[in-house]
């Protein structure tokens, strides 16, 4: 994800001279290509991410467009004060891009595990909330962002995603993306976790099943009309994130579902109201605290003969 970020950042600032890059002393290996290309526009401001979220406060304010670039919990969790104060409180054209979404870093242990982030931005007033699946969506959405002008926040993990969408789907912020679709329940998730929605949904196939498949790469704004248009028939429906369940994605559905009146059971699959004690690589740590794809087929199954 992180290099169809940087690869269509770099096209877009062939054409804008108002885009600036900042890291805080990360995204080597990523960011090497842009650093040679406009290096009067590339900012490391170091171990100071508070600094660096006033920099990109001021470089707006100069109407440039400025886009920060480091790892999720250094930026969200260490500078929420000054992204409240100096970006969101303004409405500034700020680009918030961070990596190392939910446990992707897990091996560098509970510093390094955003899993509180999407609960603490949603909160802001003014801020679009991107959370792409794949990096066609991270192209896309990297694309829309820039058209607007508001301040946006996108959600990566790292690197080696595979690619889930035809290079040709249509992506809108705030709409959902049907994947597949299906008649005897939905499963909607966001980020990395779409991957895994897909596998379950051909593991129930296998099993004479068919559920409706939805990424929501947008957590804020999103389009509950068009939402709810997607799953207002269906009785039974599964969230999966990478995220505490409070002020995720289950979250976010469990608002909408109750302002729409819907009938019928939510599930919310994510991290629980603790903090994971375990260091160790991603797909253990997800497995550990989030849930197992086996477990969860059974579980999906008994619901459906209840």
């Amino acid at each position: 994800m992180r290099m169809a970020f940087i690869k269509t950042l770099i096209k877009l600032a062939q054409k804008d001279k108002r885009i600036y890059l900042l890291t805080g002393d990360v995204g080597f290996s990523v960011a090497e290509e842009f650093i040679e290309k406009f290096p009067e526009r590339f900012f490391n401001c170091g171990l100071a991410e508070q600094n660096m979220v006033g920099i990109a406060a001021g470089l707006a304010l100069s109407g440039k467009k400025p886009y920060v670039y480091t790892i999720v919990p250094f930026v969200i969790l260490r500078c929420l004060e000054h992204i409240r104060n100096n970006i969101a409180y303004q409405n500034l054209d700020v680009k918030i891009v961070l990596t190392g979404a939910g446990f992707t870093y897990g091996h560098l242990g509970v510093t390094h595990y955003a899993i509180e982030d999407l609960g603490a931005m949603r909160s802001l007033p003014n801020f679009t909330i991107l959370c792409p699946a794949d990096p066609v969506e991270t192209e896309k959405l990297t694309l829309k962002s820039y058209k607007t002008q508001n301040p946006t926040f996108m959600r990566l993990s790292k690197a080696g995603e595979k690619i889930i969408h035809n290079p040709d789907v249509k992506i809108e912020i705030g709409k959902p993306i049907v994947l597949n679709r299906g008649k005897d329940g939905v499963i909607i998730s966001s980020g990395i976790f779409v991957r895994t929605g897909k596998e379950i949904v051909e593991k129930l196939k296998e099993k004479g099943y068919n559920f409706k498949l939805l990424s929501l790469p947008t957590l804020k704004p999103i389009n509950e009309k068009a939402l709810f248009k997607e799953i207002k028939e269906k009785k039974l429906i599964f969230s999966l994130e990478e995220h505490n369940l409070i002020g995720g994605l289950g979250s976010a559905l469990s608002e909408i579902l109750m302002k729409k009146n819907w009938k019928g059971k939510l599930k919310t699959i994510g991290i629980g109201d603790f903090y994971p004690r375990e260091t160790g690589e991603a797909d253990y740590l997800r497995e550990k605290y989030i849930f197992q794809k086996e477990k969860l087929i059974k579980e999906i199954l008994k619901s459906l003969k209840k």
